[in-house]
């Protein structure tokens, strides 16, 4: 048995640093101590503490997520690695995930539709691939969302957009021309098509 022999508050906040047998246990959420009426002097046995610990873990785990979600949309993947990046334990990490897409909070397909939303008129389609890639989004949804999302030239239009922009108040030289060329071939779009827009603005400044 082992007894609860101190429960310090921690600042302002709702987190307890709990102590048994005069040793420090770790730091617990206000709700979990409540959950279960804990106090200074109760004893209980390891299997009891060790189950507490488990239970504080998914809820605390669960919150973090959870205070993420709420100030901006987020994949699957990028939760997961920022749990992981906290110290969460697998089993909490994978708990959380699953009760938060129950919940509504994790949805990659409503998450790459808004990204897509979101950046369709300053990124390239092979930029927004990337991108999407990098974030844990599938490869199928991907390009289902980009054809549904994009017509038919729109990624022209987005570049002349773009460049027209970029050119403001510039010369239409070599230099200038190398310039802009990587500039947007560091966006995603081809080299064709840059070279394509290009020309267009150089005809159109003469």
């Amino acid at each position: 048995m082992k007894e609860i022999t101190e429960i310090k508050k921690i600042g302002k906040g709702l987190r307890y640093s709990l102590y048994l047998d005069g040793e420090f246990f770790g730091v617990y959420e206000a709700e979990i101590l409540a959950r279960h009426c804990l106090k200074s002097g109760q004893k209980f046995d390891e299997k009891f503490f060790e189950q507490l610990k488990v239970e504080n873990g998914d809820y605390a785990c669960f919150n973090r997520g959870l205070s993420l979600l709420e100030k901006s949309m987020k994949s699957e993947k990028i939760l997961r690695d920022f749990l992981q990046g906290k110290g969460y334990p697998k089993e909490s990490i994978t708990k959380a995930i699953d009760k938060l897409k129950e919940y509504g909070y994790i949805d990659d397909e409503n998450f790459c539709e808004s990204y897509i939303n979101s950046y369709r008129f300053s990124k390239s389609k092979k930029k927004l691939k990337f991108d999407l890639l990098s974030k844990g989004i599938g490869q199928e949804l991907i390009d289902k969302k980009i054809e549904e999302l994009f017509d038919e030239g729109d990624e022209r239009e987005n570049l002349l957009n773009l460049a027209q922009k970029y050119m403001k108040n510039k010369e239409f030289d070599l230099k200038n021309k190398q310039k802009f060329y990587n500039h947007f071939a560091s966006k995603g779009y081809d080299y064709s098509l840059i070279l394509n827009v290009w020309e267009e603005l150089e005809n159109d400044r003469n």
